[in-house]
């Protein structure tokens, strides 16, 4: 079995350090720490190290945590400033005791291989975190992050009260507890202790200040600065909230240039809730709450505000999901429509069948030689509307070649066509994520037909170098023949089941916790960096759905 660095060198499993660049790679599974510790699987990593969840044979093989320290840097001084880090969150974790965050158990020094390790040891918290679960639904309603404000701002006002900032808080960050369903803070990796002489705290390395968390979701003063407040929490926990209410990443919500953030335009809630995360989120730490409990205080206000107006409606949501009788009338009528659409867009012949049938089956099925800017206006009125999808011809795929037949004319696309086919992959899934990814790499492409024209050849070969690339991929990931056969045709109620069955013991012990990671590690190593830029559910989503299949379908046998 090998293991993998975070730069995605293979390694054989017996190594400790990667043989390419030196990096401490992860611990394997079965190695114990210290003669107590087992380590059942890594939970995830970060600058300083990864985290592990491993059994703790002295208590009853009771479920833990382990946190390793192995920062990325060389120097001397760097190693000795990291370890105060490390030596920081140990000592704020021992005096935190708040049933919202992990207990701490111990602090150990471990000599592995050569070298010396250091490990937190905390409670393990079954649930997935906030992030995880935003891939998982695409938003959260107003009402779900105003509750979510409601559990975790008294953490935050326990931890401010002991003069510490979190400093780090994000989906990322938050776990929903299985148990009894409360957000857990988690993390104290950045904390900040308040001293009583100085208004803020940095740390130098790399001869660089190292300015701790994220980009997007900290406030200024701690990125630029390093200064840190409680009001800096607080900033982070609306940015927060405002992912979680959008779907989209802090950077496509503000507006660097004019530095604002996107009211009403990206960001649409009510007009209480607004006001509360536009004072949390204000650029001076001085125009921010200052406690957590003047945040509770007008967020419960709000509350009460919103629910004795009697005009507030879920227009919104009545829309999105129509009745099974009015969605039926809808789909009727947007057929009708369609003929008339169709025979007035300025289609080419062979195409006009193809905008008809994918407005009658609501499907836009997105294929090369720029369809986006053929069919997306006829599809974007009917993308709300879940229906069954029959099958449908697609037109031709650059050089001139129908995706369904195999094409004499050209060698690399046959080769292609065959490779699909053995497979057993589904055309219309295939040609919308090699549409994805080739527009995703070239977006200035974006809307651009290509032609079976001398001057497209070499976009032509990019195109077949990325539909080869994704056949590699799928190779790789070595699907079971009904996974593979199901892409495109995985969505939201895949989970579900899959939830249940695991909430039901159908899986044994096997929770969804631990099948969102194994599937995550899976998919990274497959496509490195992909998740986390949130994936679109109509194609690489798919995939992750699929690797999720089969681990469902293994602890079912």
């Amino acid at each position: 079995m090998q293991v993998y660095c975070s730069k995605q060198h293979a390694n054989n499993q017996s190594n400790r350090f990667c043989i390419h660049c030196g990096e401490p790679l992860p611990l394997a599974t079965g190695k114990v720490v210290e003669n107590r510790y087992h380590i059942l699987r890594q939970l995830g990593q970060g600058g300083f190290g990864r985290t592990y969840l491993a059994l703790d044979k002295n208590q009853s093989n009771e479920n833990c945590v382990l946190k390793e320290f192995a920062p990325q840097v060389e120097a001397q001084q760097d190693l000795l400033k990291a370890k105060e880090l490390f030596e920081r969150e140990a000592s704020v974790l021992k005096k935190l005791q708040h049933p919202q965050i992990p207990r701490f158990h111990a602090s150990l020094q471990a000599k592995l291989g050569n070298k010396d390790f250091f490990f937190l040891v905390q409670d393990y918290v079954e649930g997935d975190n906030y992030y995880e679960l935003l891939e998982q639904r695409q938003t959260f309603s107003e009402d779900e992050v105003i509750k979510l404000l409601q559990q975790i701002l008294p953490v935050l006002s326990y931890i401010h009260s002991l003069d510490v900032v979190h400093r780090d808080i994000s989906p990322d960050n938050l776990i929903l507890r299985s148990s009894d369903n409360l957000p857990v803070l988690i993390d104290f990796g950045g904390v900040k202790q308040l001293p009583a002489s100085k208004g803020f705290w940095f740390t130098q390395l790399g001869g660089n200040r190292t300015l701790l968390g994220k980009k997007g979701y900290a406030p200024e003063e701690q990125l630029r600065q390093g200064k840190a407040f409680p009001s800096s929490d607080l900033y982070s926990l609306a940015v927060t909230a405002l992912v979680l209410l959008t779907g989209k990443e802090p950077q496509h919500l503000y507006d660097s240039y004019q530095g604002v953030w996107r009211w009403g335009q990206e960001i649409k809630v009510s007009s209480q809730l607004e006001a509360v995360l536009k004072r949390m989120l204000a650029y001076k730490p001085s125009d921010r709450y200052q406690t957590a409990n003047e945040v509770i205080k007008d967020l419960n206000f709000s509350i009460a505000v919103k629910a004795a107006n009697p005009h507030i409606t879920k227009l919104k949501t009545m829309i999105a999901a129509p009745g099974r009788q009015r969605a039926g009338a809808v789909v009727s009528s947007l057929h009708k429509r369609s003929q008339l659409v169709a025979g007035a867009l300025p289609l080419p012949v062979w195409l006009r069948p193809f905008a008809v049938s994918l407005v009658g089956t609501t499907a836009v099925v997105l294929t090369f030689a720029g369809t986006w800017a053929v069919v997306n206006a006829v599809g974007s009125a009917v993308s709300s509307i879940s229906v069954s999808v029959p099958s449908i011809s697609l037109p031709k795929l650059p050089g001139g070649s129908n995706p369904g037949s195999k094409p004499t004319n050209d060698k690399q696309i046959s080769q292609i066509v065959n490779r699909r086919e053995e497979l057993e992959i589904p055309q219309g899934f295939f040609t919308r994520t090699v549409d994805n990814l080739f527009y995703t790499e070239k977006p200035e492409l974006q809307g651009r037909t290509l032609t079976s024209n001398p001057e497209d050849n070499a976009l032509r070969k990019e195109w077949y170098g990325v539909a080869d690339n994704l056949l590699d991929k799928l190779e790789q990931a070595k699907l079971s023949t009904s996974s593979r056969r199901k892409l495109g045709n995985y969505g939201s109620q895949d989970y579900e089941a899959w939830r249940r069955k695991a909430q039901a013991g159908q899986l044994g012990d096997y929770t969804i916790s631990q099948l969102n990671r194994d599937t995550n590690q899976k998919f990274d190593r497959l496509f490195p960096g992909q998740r986390r830029g949130k994936l679109n559910q109509k194609t690489l989503g798919q995939i992750w759905y699929a690797i999720a299949a089969d681990q469902v379908n293994k602890r079912q046998q």
